[in-house]
């Protein structure tokens, strides 16, 4: 604050600046006057004077006097406040917004100045993509620094994706700035099985600046358009809504009525169309489920994975089949020689934030030719010697640390040679992997063995690389959950495949091709505590 007054000329170093120039003095007087109010909200208040009417000028596009373009006797303005007020908006607007109310306490001018809305409409831009005409806010008596203020920035922390707290069923939640609404989209899955197809979304609530007051917030469930709602920000990375007026969602046919529309919104069908009996039960169970959360919902934020160029292809967002429960989405993230897929929709047997597939890209898979490929039991016994290839080294990796262990307390022999092996070791399955892509062709025949079941027949025939991998299954509300062998199939840079041996089936994954904002995680280290912590809340 100390620097931003000497740049203005307030403070003792004024009267060195301008020692002998009395009148300049008097005004420099009025014009340091401290303003201690640090709300964006307040920042740029104050009665109508002469300082108002050349923000007004400013803004109506019309030539300043004379006086105002240059210091006294003509000569180079020696502070901030000597300058002219057009260009104190150009400097100011290019500041960030919560900056400018710091800004506002130097002085009573800045604070007139920073009221020109030219300022505010800038940072709603800048700051927030906000690209809709604002001038046409000055009918309704709303001005910029209302919507950055009561609007954009009082619900900043909001914005991005979120997992709604529904269960094991989860979900997708993208709040974004869109016009001058802010508003938030539940992402669903297209209808199973066409995994290729677009996601679905829908508005569950929005939030605008209806007059100066308070924005006001509105739910969208329901088929009987906006009504009153709220929203509560309980920390940084979780929030709460609420609808007031519940009556709304309900239907004039009673549960009958609501379930069946549902179900064609969520399934694509009737109930009638769906001839498996434990699917209609898995159907019925999600509606009685997540209609209890139809008027209050608990978000917990969650972050897209980080990506490096070492990674097999571009880690994200997928949605994928998984039986009887339809489509899900999952996120494919890598950690060094491990990829993950993470649940962020789940079900009663593997909820959503669970780790689903794990893919060990040190374990690279040579397929045998496309007419052997068809025999289930020739894959199954190549993955099963890969699976006790990798369970032989994790036993002489632990046996290596225990070794170690004893002869660092022994302290009387040198370090055992085997952690070099060791090392080596992991060189020669990294070398293994670049090797064997290497070797293969840049896509091969594909074709899922005799007796795998799919949902989608319309897989790609052609594949990169497969990998080992495990899949965790698990009993209804996630009872012995155990992880079993599988394979992992790459095809291109936005579908994959997993093949569960133990349960003969396929699921295809495609990539949700959807531009998130404010959704990069701030470090690794963030990403890898919010895997953490949504796989704690569903265990």
């Amino acid at each position: 604050m100390a620097v931003c007054a000497r740049l203005c000329g307030v403070g003792p170093a004024r009267g060195c600046r301008r020692r002998g120039a009395a009148r300049e003095q008097r005004r420099g007087a009025a014009d340091s006057e401290p303003d201690t109010d640090t709300d964006p909200e307040e920042a740029g208040g104050g009665g109508v004077t002469e300082d108002d009417e050349a923000a007004e000028r400013i803004e109506g596009g019309r030539p300043l006097p004379p006086s105002v373009e240059a210091g006294p006797a003509g000569r180079a303005p020696l502070s901030l406040l000597e300058l002219p007020p057009e260009l104190l908006v150009q400097i100011f607007g290019s500041l960030p917004g919560t900056d400018l109310p710091s800004l506002a306490r130097v002085c009573t001018t800045f604070r007139r100045i920073l009221r020109t809305d030219t300022i505010w409409r800038r940072r709603c831009r800048e700051e927030y993509g906000v690209c809709e005409n604002l001038r046409k806010l000055e009918i309704t008596g709303v001005s910029c620094r209302d919507v950055y203020a009561k609007l954009l920035h009082r619900y900043r922390h909001i914005l991005g994706l979120w997992q709604p707290d529904i269960g094991p069923y989860g979900g997708l939640l993208n709040v974004v700035v869109d016009g001058l609404f802010i508003i938030g989209w539940m992402y669903l899955p297209p209808h199973d099985p066409h995994v290729d197809d677009p996601m679905r979304f829908k508005p569950l609530f929005r939030i605008h600046l209806m007059e100066r007051k308070c924005a006001t917030v509105e739910c969208m469930y329901g088929h009987k358009g906006p009504h009153n709602g709220h929203i509560q920000i309980v920390k940084k990375d979780e929030f709460s809504t609420k609808c007031n007026q519940t009556d709304h969602h309900r239907m004039s046919g009673g549960r009958q009525e609501e379930f069946r529309t549902w179900l064609r919104e969520e399934w694509g069908r009737t109930l009638e169309d769906i001839f498996h009996e434990h699917m209609q039960e898995l159907i019925l169970m999600k509606f009685i489920y997540t209609s209890q959360y139809d008027n209050c919902l608990t978000y917990r934020r969650i972050y897209l994975p980080p990506s490096s160029p070492e990674d097999l292809i571009q880690p994200g967002l997928f949605k994928g089949t998984y039986g009887s429960h339809g489509l899900e989405i999952v996120m494919l993230s890598f950690h060094g020689k491990k990829a993950k897929g993470t649940k962020i929709t789940g079900d009663p047997n593997i909820p959503a934030g669970q780790q689903t597939v794990e893919i060990d890209l040190a374990h690279p898979l040579q397929l045998p030719d496309i007419e052997t490929l068809r025999d289930f039991s020739e894959l199954s016994r190549i993955v099963l010697e890969v699976q006790e290839q990798v369970r032989r080294e994790e036993q002489e990796r632990e046996q290596r640390q225990e070794e170690e262990e004893h002869s660092q307390q022994a302290a009387s022999q040198p370090a055992s040679p085997l952690g070099g092996e060791g090392a080596e070791g992991e060189e020669t399955a990294a070398g293994a992997e670049g090797r064997t892509q290497d070797k293969a062709p840049a896509s091969q025949p594909f074709v899922l063995p005799m007796g795998v079941i799919s949902r989608n027949e319309d897989y790609p025939r052609t594949c990169r690389v497969c990998f080992y991998g495990t899949g965790l299954i698990a009993g209804h509300g996630f009872t012995s959950p155990e992880r079993t062998p599988g394979v992992f199939v790459l095809f291109d840079d936005d579908r994959f495949g997993f093949i569960w041996l133990e349960l003969k089936s396929f699921s295809l994954y495609s990539r949700i091709k959807v531009s998130f904002q404010n959704a990069q995680a701030p470090s690794r280290e963030a990403f890898d505590e919010m895997l953490k912590n949504i796989q704690s809340l569903a265990t």
